[in-house]
């Protein structure tokens, strides 16, 4: 896909993706997040990203929400363990609407203490909320276990305690020390002529002070496996199996992504899907996942089951894993697998604001962005070889965690 980026002096990066729609998308990315956090401050990122929508020097929380929706745009923004982003899909014409808000939330917020004792209350309630999803809060423990000690740990929302305990002083703090403006991306797709987005971008972004302390990100360390179950009233037992995998700078990464999707990825013919729910009929949801990160990565996999199946599921999991690594795919299989994948990745295209988004954070991670073409001679490069050794690597079940919720018994 077509695509230019202009540097503006300050670092920050105008990523702009032609498109004869009528209907823009942006978004603007800070390379920043959970893991970024301090000591005792967890939540704090997500925090903020719900803060930069209530005040600003020139803006109320109404006309802020109102700036865009009033003429019919979505905004809209979320935070991860690694990044920050806020995003937006409007008419054409409001391009510049939409980049001097950009501007105005996430340089000019001011933070006012009673926007904060109020958004700590969401934020409470959201946790609670989560916490009542055990589908949900699995993942976030499970990476706190696989992730022990380190950051990356630290769920999202924070902890009650954390929330309650922020102050102005930390929010500004960590924005001055995290959102670097060499790691800030501002990426539009639509109908617009380069120059003219380079144009409204310079005027919105260019007089931003330049801000480009370190980042200073540690590496998690690899743990030994863990076995781990927490009662909880719950009627349902629900597990997580994996260990930490690639990053996403790692040369068999594009492997993993192929392996996850055949094993349990998208689509209801994955071989856990077929193994486990539909022959057996013992988890109504069960997938892998892989999720790389700029120096680790996490491979996956969830079931929820009846606690009576549980051991029989389990088994099952370690059974398919088991076959796989003794009866690597052949040539036919790895074909089919291969198209599977490059057609999924080809509809995910036609999601704009996704595509938009995810071409930003591939700009901040590699500094470049592959073509479809690219992605697709990625995928097809990997072999029946490849595939075997990266599953014995990433597969192993003596390394694989396992961390269980499970319903207490009386």
């Amino acid at each position: 896909m077509e695509y230019n980026v202009h540097t503006l002096p300050n670092g920050i990066r105008l990523l702009h993706v032609p498109s004869a729609s009528t209907i823009s998308h942006a978004c603007i990315i800070v390379n920043t997040g959970a893991r970024d956090e301090p000591e005792g401050k967890a939540g704090l990122a997500h925090f903020i990203e719900h803060l930069i929508f209530k005040r600003t020097e020139k803006r109320s929380t109404n006309q802020i929400l109102n700036r865009l929706e009033s003429v019919g745009a979505d905004l809209n923004a979320y935070t991860t363990k690694e990044y920050t982003c806020v995003h937006a899909s409007f008419l054409n014409p409001y391009l510049d609407r939409t980049l001097e808000l950009f501007n105005d939330i996430i340089f000019h917020s001011t933070f006012p203490e009673e926007e904060m004792d109020k958004e700590k209350g969401v934020i409470l309630d959201e946790i609670a909320s989560y916490l009542d999803q055990p589908e949900e809060a699995i993942n976030d423990d499970f990476e706190d276990m696989l992730f022990a000690g380190n950051p990356l740990g630290n769920n999202i929302l924070g902890t009650t305690d954390s929330v309650k305990n922020f102050t102005r002083q930390d929010v500004i703090d960590f924005r001055d020390a995290n959102y670097r403006t060499n790691q800030i991306v501002v990426a539009v797709l639509g109908n617009y002529p380069f120059k003219s987005l380079v144009n409204k971008g310079s005027r919105h972004f260019g007089s931003v002070a330049e801000n480009t302390p370190m980042q200073y990100r540690v590496k998690p360390e690899i743990l030994g496996q863990k076995n781990t179950t927490v009662y909880k009233p719950i009627m349902q037992t629900h597990c997580m199996l994996g260990a930490q995998s690639f990053s996403t700078h790692h040369a068999s990464k594009a492997g993993l992504m192929l392996l996850n999707n055949y094993f349990g990825g998208n689509g209801m013919s994955s071989v856990l899907n077929l193994q486990i729910r539909e022959k057996y009929g013992i988890a109504y949801t069960i997938e892998s996942n892989f999720s790389p990160l700029s120096d680790t990565g996490i491979f996956s996999i969830y079931f929820g089951t009846d606690q009576e199946k549980y051991n029989k599921a389990l088994s099952l999991i370690f059974k398919e894993i088991k076959k796989l690594k003794e009866n690597p795919l052949n040539e036919v299989q790895l074909q089919k697998a291969k198209n599977k994948f490059i057609g999924q990745i080809a509809l995910g295209e036609e999601n704009r604001i996704g595509l938009i988004i995810s071409m930003a954070k591939s700009l901040i991670d590699h500094n470049q962005i592959d073509s479809l073409e690219t992605v697709f001679r990625k995928i097809t490069a990997v072999t029946t070889h490849q595939i075997a050794d990266i599953a014995h690597q990433v597969l192993d079940i003596d390394q694989l965690n396992v961390f269980t919720f499970s319903p207490i018994t009386e």
